[in-house]
């Protein structure tokens, strides 16, 4: 009875801990997140020859139509393909799709391409939140607006929501265009 009750406690104890750290990033406390540099000056020549180039409507909106017919996919920590998600494996996998090779975790995602503001956002930019530890730990798709499509351990499946809900505003930590 008692070696059963601590098998229990002991299978209690690892699922919490695997539900909790959910699309969290591995290793230490990153650093903050990077802002947009101010480019008005007349050092944007140089950023402009070094940075990507901007997302155009027609790929980032191709990009979201692929994100969003992937909604109602299952959450699966480690992730990265139609049978499950986790919310880096779901950007890898959806920019893939269009022949795009992006890094596979939280922490890569958010040095890639170039920081942006959240006004400057288009279809198939990344926003960035702290869900777990400072700095950013979990990654979605802008689709427009005030919307971005993301695969959370929270609910279970690749779904939309708003950039504006109180839980998101308040973990937002930046925005970067990779394409």
């Amino acid at each position: 009875m008692r070696a059963s009750m601590v098998r229990v406690n002991v299978a209690s104890i690892v699922t919490v801990a695997v539900v909790a750290t959910g699309c969290a990033s591995t290793g230490g406390v990153p650093a903050p997140f990077p802002r947009p540099a101010d480019h008005s000056g007349p050092t944007s020549t140089a950023t402009a020859r070094t940075a990507p180039p901007p997302v155009g409507d027609a790929s980032g909106y191709a990009l979201t139509n692929t994100a969003l017919s992937l909604r109602g996919t299952p959450y699966r920590n480690g992730g990265a393909d139609p049978s499950g998600f986790d919310c880096s494996g779901f950007v890898y996998y959806v920019f893939a799709q269009h022949g795009l090779a992006v890094p596979r975790t939280v922490l890569e995602l958010s040095r890639a391409g170039r920081p942006i503001t959240q006004d400057q956002l288009k279809p198939g930019d990344l926003l960035f939140f702290s869900t777990v530890s400072a700095g950013p730990s979990h990654v979605a798709i802008a689709i427009g607006g005030d919307e971005f499509v993301h695969a959370p351990s929270s609910i279970g499946q690749v779904r939309v929501e708003r950039m504006s809900g109180s839980y998101w505003a308040s973990r937002f930590v930046g925005a970067r265009r990779v394409m």
